[in-house]
């Protein structure tokens, strides 16, 4: 009987086959235990999500007694689970101009229900011309079809040219690969003024917002910005009345070794989207955080925001609730920008005069490493070498989960974001399986290209 549960279980799940299928049995702190006895570091905190580590006692606790107290209660309605994190997020993590709050059950409806509010705002100020998203090159804010269109992710959207909604697109600072130059000291202004470019050609008073994440987080692979362009970008949206909506999904709440990206780059939104680390991966939550003025000034045209049936379940705010008090309590957000800086060093120690390693990136515990087939002129591998995939698989070999990065088109990118709570060990055995295993992707490259 169990034996033929497990060959049902396998054909179920995941709704593509795929090989290898990984079962994991159970996690904890910075581990994945596998059923067939082996562990894996979580160098990816599953999806960049897990920051005080798996298996918190007090979490899962926090969770059942708001089960059993509130199981279900209508998202327009005051309960203390909501409130205790509506308190928490605005005394000690959210910039002080965001008041607001909104819940979701994902990043998705997130930027859905943000987007749809800055438009509606519009209206509601007279301006229903302005209407438009602007988004960027390499970013990624969704799975949904608007989410999909918003996306610069041209992997997420393969089949699908006929169905998405087309937006305006503005170019992603991409240091390394700027066109101007690799590193080139204009950098900025070539980006700022492609902002400026596609603002004309579009019309201000066509334009409703940008959507854009503050650190490119796994399309692009932790790219940084230069220091002035975020400056900069808010001058120019400022005067021309367009809104500023930051995807801090993956960003948020600690990963970059600050409360918020926002606060780490000098940027201060309008809308601020928010969840993967609010939660920690131990519920489905993210929030919607705004200012006043655009609370009320959808509130004067008559405008209400839609909710999900799950949103702001008392288990999922009780459960982000204690996530964010572990991280206050254990100092969590200066440890993720101290052992971010310790890993970050580490991998440049070991890895940054690699001939196939472009750029070590990042901050705090979300890095980014780009590999190349040739660094003096970033020419990546050939899809079909699918490095990416042989760094995934080599490192599940060498007991170290990678999270393999890209679009497609921008390709080749390992991403790292394990949990706050890593060990100078765990450091240790992050660094040498992934020498390892790209040393053995690359060979197993050449070993074909010889023998063509």
């Amino acid at each position: 009987m169990q034996h033929n549960s497990q060959k049902t279980s396998k054909a179920l799940w995941p709704f593509i086959p795929r090989e290898p299928l990984l079962q994991v049995n159970r996690t904890d702190g910075a581990y994945l235990y596998l059923n067939d006895g082996s562990q894996l570091l979580d160098a990816a905190g599953g999806a960049v999500v897990v920051n005080v580590g798996h298996g918190r006692q007090e979490v899962s606790d926090a969770m059942a007694r708001a089960a059993q107290t509130n199981s279900f209660v209508p998202y327009v309605w005051l309960t203390p689970e909501r409130a205790a994190l509506i308190k928490e997020l605005q005394t000690h993590w959210l910039p002080s101009h965001l008041t607001r709050c909104l819940f979701t059950s994902s990043g998705t409806e997130a930027n859905e229900v943000a987007v749809r509010m800055a438009i509606q705002y519009h209206v509601a100020s007279g301006e229903p011309s302005k209407h438009q998203i602007l988004t960027r090159s390499i970013s990624y804010h969704g799975c949904t079809r608007a989410g999909i269109g918003w996306s610069g992710h041209p992997a997420r959207k393969k089949g699908l040219d006929a169905y998405i909604d087309k937006n305006p697109t503005i170019e992603t600072p991409y240091p390394l690969r700027c066109p101007l130059g690799k590193f080139h000291p204009n950098t900025t202004d070539y980006y700022i003024d492609n902002l400026k470019q596609t603002i004309a050609e579009i019309g201000a008073d066509n334009i409703a917002a940008l959507l854009a994440e503050p650190i490119s987080g796994a399309s692009g692979g932790a790219i940084v910005p230069p220091a002035d362009y975020w400056p900069r970008v808010q001058e120019i949206l400022k005067a021309h009345n367009i809104l500023l909506i930051i995807d801090e999904v993956m960003t948020g709440f600690g990963r970059t070794g600050e409360t918020t990206a926002c606060k780490l780059l000098g940027i201060k939104p309008d809308l601020l989207t928010g969840g993967k680390g609010l939660a920690g991966g131990y519920a489905a939550i993210n929030g919607v955080f705004g200012t006043d003025k655009i609370s009320n000034t959808l509130k004067a045209g008559g405008f209400e925001p839609t909710y999900g049936t799950h949103s702001s379940s008392a288990g999922a705010c009780a459960a982000a609730t204690a996530v964010l008090k572990i991280q206050r309590r254990e100092s969590l957000v200066e440890r993720a920008k101290q052992i971010g800086m310790q890993l970050k060093q580490r991998l440049i120690d070991a890895l940054g005069d690699h001939p196939h390693i472009a750029e070590i990136r990042g901050e705090g515990l979300l890095l980014g490493i780009e590999i190349v087939k040739d660094k003096p002129t970033l020419t990546p591998f050939d899809l079909e070498d699918r490095i990416t995939e042989k760094i995934f698989n080599g490192g599940v070999k060498h007991g170290v989960f990678f999270y393999p990065a890209g679009t497609g088109q921008v390709r080749d990118i390992i991403l790292l974001g394990p949990p706050f709570i890593i060990t100078e060990q765990d450091i240790d055995l992050l660094i040498q399986a992934l020498e390892k295993t790209l040393e053995e992707a690359v060979g197993q490259v050449r070993k074909i290209e010889t023998a063509q």
